[in-house]
């Protein structure tokens, strides 16, 4: 079943349910060359409200993509609860250590040694246009069974939910 929220404020607030709890996705950038390029990215732990963060380092390859194309993908996988989630949006680059103070994590330091003081220490901001998930909370054996079913009656397996949100801005 596709379903959409009607309201901006549902979309997000759909979005940000999906997205919770998922520590790491992959952010997508399209080279010069037009080639997809994916990487993992750590989640920010921030209430979703329509933008993505990321901590990145500015001289990255995909900081670089961004200056050509700032269309990109962020996909959630939680394989375990049965719930995806691609997410597609505008990309920007910022300083602002206002933002940076709000969502560091001392975690971070591996990648940035000198913390929030790293020269080479920006966001990455997503504006997110649109959201598409699928979401199937059942156990396993319920969609055993469901798949068993549908061989057996030959009617279509639907597994759980599937929606598209707009985030139009």
């Amino acid at each position: 079943m596709i379903s959409q929220p009607t309201h901006d404020a549902e979309a997000i607030a759909k979005l940000r349910e999906l997205i919770q709890d998922i520590d790491t996705c992959m952010l997508t950038t399209v080279s010069a060359e037009g080639l997809l390029h994916s990487r993992p990215m750590a989640t920010q732990r921030v209430e979703f409200d329509g933008d993505l963060w990321f901590f990145t380092s500015a001289t990255s390859l995909k900081v670089d993509e961004l200056y050509d194309h700032r269309q990109v993908n962020v996909s959630y996988a939680d394989a375990k609860a049965n719930r995806y989630v691609s997410v597609s949006g505008v990309a920007g680059v910022f300083r602002d250590r206002a933002k940076e103070e709000e969502l560091w994590n001392p975690f971070y330091k591996a990648w940035f040694p000198k913390g929030l003081d790293d020269p080479d220490l920006v966001l990455l901001r997503i504006t997110v246009n649109e959201a598409e998930y699928w979401d199937s909370p059942s156990s396993t054996m319920v969609h055993i069974a469901g798949f068993v079913k549908a061989l057996l009656t030959g009617e279509q397996y639907k597994p759980g939910d599937h929606g598209k949100l707009n985030l139009p801005r």
